[in-house]
């Protein structure tokens, strides 16, 4: 009887030191937990912490692609504009150029009523011829009506390049045998009128010949303006002989279009004269524009290899962002692992573990005997 006391006595004891034991596990399992969630808010808070400095910083740096991206756009847009500028300008131009080629074809209709006039034959010849120069060169490169060492005073002369003597234009064309020669109906009469047109034309070559090309004062040739080019058709067709004995007397007719072309050669002539002599100022501009043209090019390969570098930063940041969001998303599942625990089985009695739902909780239960 005292055995079996003893021995339920012994196992009384046992039970309550299971007990102990059991709430004192318990107790350390409420502490590791509370521990566990400290942990966890803390984590939180860094993480909360590291993502406001990463929006921080992604927002600085798109700020600084926006600003380099707005300056380079708002260049290229100024660009543009003063391209368009030019481009109008030049299309005004074309436009004017196009107006004065319309009042030409207009006058060219309107030419044999107005030279049917005696009175106002000289004027139009002259101011035709005054226009065209007018319009093609510059000021300061031709004179109307300058006096020569003779006490002539040609209709033009124009100043040639390389500090040549000038050369003479004349536009006093005798228009009024060649109207005569236009309107005999008969034979007889229009041999007459074209022997006559034939007549004031060598003496008006001769006087250009002898008044006009002075040796070292004016060119060894001189212009006789025609101001319609159907006469100066009609001339080259009708009186060739007289056209010979002109360019043997250094007097060569020009009509209009060939007045136009020969003033496009001496202002392209002079042109480049102005330029060989100012030869050294252009190569001057031409190494600064080089100058400005490698400064361009090592901006824009700065600009580019900041453009790179902002692309690499900004995709390391998309990859960080990545990995907090997934470990965020670990964490807030509480997908922890567990410590492992190493033990050597033959110094570990029997035990049963038994896991909770989560993974994270063990609890060991030890029989004892």
């Amino acid at each position: 009887m005292v055995l079996v006391l003893r021995s339920s006595r012994r196992r009384q004891q046992d039970a309550a030191r299971q007990a102990e034991e059991a709430d004192a596990r318990l107790s350390e399992l409420i502490r590791a937990q509370s521990e566990m969630q400290g942990r966890l808010s803390a984590m939180a808070e860094s993480l909360s912490t590291r993502q406001s400095e990463l929006n921080q910083a992604v927002s600085q740096r798109l700020d600084g692609m926006t600003h380099r991206i707005g300056t380079t756009i708002t260049e290229q847009t100024k660009s543009t504009h003063e391209n368009l500028r030019k481009l109008q300008e030049r299309l005004a131009v074309i436009d004017a150029a196009q107006n004065n080629i319309q009042t030409l074809a207009k006058d060219v209709v309107g030419l044999q009523a107005i030279l049917s006039n005696k009175q106002t034959r000289g004027a139009f010849g002259q101011g035709r011829m005054e226009t065209i120069i007018a319009d093609g060169l510059p000021l300061g490169a031709y004179s109307f009506q300058s006096s020569l060492s003779n006490g002539t005073r040609p209709d033009c002369t124009i100043r040639m390049p390389n500090n040549a003597p000038p050369l003479v234009v004349d536009a006093k064309f005798p228009l009024e045998a060649w109207n005569a020669f236009r309107e005999a109906a008969a034979s007889e009469a229009r041999r007459s009128a074209a022997q006559q047109f034939r007549r004031d034309l060598e003496v008006h070559i001769k006087d250009i010949s002898e008044k006009y090309l002075l040796p070292g004062e004016t060119q060894e040739m001189a212009f006789l303006f025609v101001p319609s080019e159907s006469v100066f058709a009609e001339i080259h067709e009708h009186f060739e002989t007289v056209v010979q004995k002109a360019q043997r007397s250094r007097v060569v007719f020009v009509s209009p279009s060939l007045l136009m072309l020969s003033i496009q050669v001496i202002q392209a002539v002079l042109k480049d004269q102005r330029m060989r002599e100012q030869a050294h100022l252009i190569q001057g501009e031409v190494a600064l524009l080089m100058e400005d043209l490698t400064r361009l090019d090592d901006r824009t390969r700065k600009l580019q290899g900041h453009f790179l570098a902002a692309q690499r930063d900004v995709e390391q940041i998309v990859t960080s962002s990545e990995k907090l969001s997934r470990r965020g998303a670990k964490i807030g599942a509480l997908e922890l692992e567990a410590p492992e625990q190493s033990e050597t089985p033959a110094e570990t009695p029997q035990t049963k573990v038994v896991e909770s739902r989560t993974g994270l909780l063990k609890l060991r239960v030890v029989d004892e005997e």
